[in-house]
């Protein structure tokens, strides 16, 4: 029997990150994978579906290039080589795995890893079939998550789609409907709608974005609506029934109907891969749909931790995303070895959701911060005002940031339009030092940019805003 200082099971984000961390501070390592390395986020999620919404930034770029003065006659696109280049791109991730793990001496085993009575873990192949038996001192449950479905509504990945079926499709269907209007169903409908699919999307909460700021939520859904995009908010969704060629999505609310379509997507949300790891057999604690941990991601069992979308501090749940997973990853990896390590403070996690224009935050909404007793100094700045953008031709969107008013603590950060992904990270950073308004009014920001964007909504919350 093979034995290791620390076994990780799964190599998402999370898992390969821990695996890494632990290699680094001597841990003799393994990592079990059933199937590719990098996990859901590399192969189906985070980084291929990214490549799709760069074409789709592209195409929708053509559509307006006259503006610039350029000329470009007879645009058609590809769709198989679209889904293909997306393929290609999460291949070399998971290649890039592969080097990691090698470059970093861990060992990998391909199969299913499951804990037997005394803690070991039982490798099986595809077939079920027990090919190794390992021990080790700490073993971190990094499994992930899957979709998520409606009440007895069941994934074929041909007409009722999750986000994997939504990324193989053949070709562009002239309908589709999708059910669930955060990041996933959003940015598949940016994608779909802007190679000419007729695209419907159905909220059964009051907004789309339900979890951003409802101003920014406002500004996308009034983009999405300019490109046809409809958009059925406050209505829930009853069913969905192949029929015939097409596919019936019965909704009630504020809309009582039925929806025909080619495909329907259900993007609400994904649940915690908790079934057929042994874990009732050495009786780990579960949540309703995770692995319970505490602060240092131990469970309920000795030198048995779990991290990322699996693992429940709160049974109220945490950001699922896969940037949580790695820093959780190294969180509990350094707690482990004895190192001074902070915990992880889960308001300051950024959110993106990578359609146009993009959505980024973090910390407390507008609504939050009141609800929660504070006063508050709003700072806002259109993209519009700002020079860059306009030189871009990007100008739809805003920066929204929130102060106390007693401390002039920022308490949260939105930012819809071009490129917000990547400027929420100073804002980030600000949070995390508790900064003030007067910290980003006096950093010097380089002109032109879009983060002059972030100096002036901060200006104007204290009446110091110049170009506005």
């Amino acid at each position: 029997m093979k034995e290791f200082n620390i076994t990780i099971i799964g190599s998402g984000p999370g898992g390969y990150t821990a695996a890494i961390r632990a290699s680094q501070l001597g841990y003799k390592t393994a990592i079990i994978e059933k199937e590719n390395l990098g996990g859901v986020c590399l192969n189906w999620g985070c980084i291929p579906t990214k490549a799709l919404l760069k074409n789709a930034e592209l195409m929708n770029s053509f559509k307006h290039v006259n503006e610039f003065g350029i000329n470009v006659e007879n645009v058609s696109f590809d769709f198989d080589k679209i889904i293909a280049r997306s393929r290609k791109v999460a291949n070399i991730s998971e290649k890039g795995v592969q080097f990691l793990m090698k470059k970093n001496k861990i060992t990998v085993i391909e199969g299913k890893g499951s804990f037997i009575k005394d803690k070991t873990i039982s490798i099986t192949d595809k077939s079920g079939k027990e090919i190794e038996v390992i021990k080790s001192t700490y073993t971190i449950v990094a499994t992930g998550a899957r979709a998520r479905t409606i009440g007895s509504i069941r994934f074929d990945e041909e007409r009722i789609l999750s986000s994997t079926g939504a990324m193989l499709l053949k070709k562009v269907p002239e309908k589709m409907t999708i059910v669930g209007s955060g990041a996933i169903g959003m940015e598949f409908a940016y994608f779909y709608n802007a190679f000419g699919a007729d695209v419907t999307v159905i909220e059964m909460l009051p907004s789309v974005l339900p979890v951003e700021d409802k101003e920014i939520s406002d500004v996308v859904a009034r983009e999405f609506r300019k490109r046809g995009i409809k958009m059925f908010v406050d209505t829930k969704t009853e069913d969905v029934i192949v029929k015939g060629d097409m596919v019936l999505t019965k909704v009630s609310g504020k809309e009582n109907k039925e929806i025909e379509s080619d495909v329907v997507l259900i993007a609400v949300g994904v649940q915690g891969n908790i079934e057929n790891f042994g874990l009732e057999e050495i009786n780990v604690e579960m949540f309703k749909n995770g692995i319970k941990v505490d602060k240092d991601y131990k469970t309920n069992v000795d030198g048995i931790y779990a991290i990322g979308d699996v693992a429940l501090i709160d049974p109220k749940g945490k950001p699922w995303l896969a940037h949580v997973a790695s820093a959780e990853a190294i969180n509990c990896i350094e707690k482990i070895k004895g190192l001074h390590k902070r915990d992880i403070n889960y308001n300051n996690i950024p959110g993106c959701t990578y359609c146009q224009p993009q959505v980024a935050s973090v910390g407390l909404t507008e609504e939050e911060a009141k609800s929660k007793g504070y006063e508050l100094r709003i700072g806002k700045y259109p993209f519009s005002a700002n020079g860059k953008s306009r030189a871009m031709g990007e100008t739809a969107g805003m920066v929204k940031l929130i102060f106390d008013k007693k401390y002039n603590e920022l308490l949260g950060a939105h930012i819809v339009g071009a490129e917000a992904t990547e400027l929420i990270s100073e804002l980030v950073m600000v949070k995390s030092l508790e900064g003030t308004g007067e910290s980003i009014i006096n950093t010097i920001h380089a002109h032109p940019t879009l983060s002059e964007s972030i100096l002036e909504a901060a200006g104007a919350a204290y009446n110091e805003a110049i170009n506005i």
